[in-house]
């Protein structure tokens, strides 16, 4: 099963939603502002893709950020602790595929990844 990680107002995480429905692709979401980042699964994105790919430092909540605590976030382990607690900050959306993690909506990469 493919799972959709994000948040349901995001424009992204609509249009990728949407588009794996019209391509017929049975999948569940996974809400961050109901059901937070799971923490086990983020350590396991980071691990996969890199905190960098996963901070979305061009969104709102990044940018609301005080600049002091925009400083903190220096690697994978104060990147975790901001990502956690502000679950805004997670570049959307977080796909688990059945064989890779994808982050952000890229309609010809996922494709190729359909089963």
């Amino acid at each position: 099963m493919i799972t959709v990680y994000g948040i349901p107002n995001c424009d992204t995480v609509k249009r990728a939603r949407n588009w794996l429905t019209t391509q017929g692709v049975e999948h569940q979401f996974h809400d961050f502002k109901k059901q937070g980042v799971p923490a086990q699964l983020l350590q396991q994105w980071q691990t996969a893709l890199g905190w960098e790919a996963l901070l979305n430092t061009k969104g709102t909540t990044w940018r609301k950020l005080p600049p002091d605590v925009q400083s903190t976030v220096t690697d994978a382990a104060s990147a975790q602790a901001l990502l956690l607690s502000h679950p805004s900050a997670v570049k959307r959306p977080v796909v688990a595929w059945p064989s890779q993690i994808t982050v952000g909506f890229d309609p010809d990469l996922w494709a190729r990844l359909l089963p």
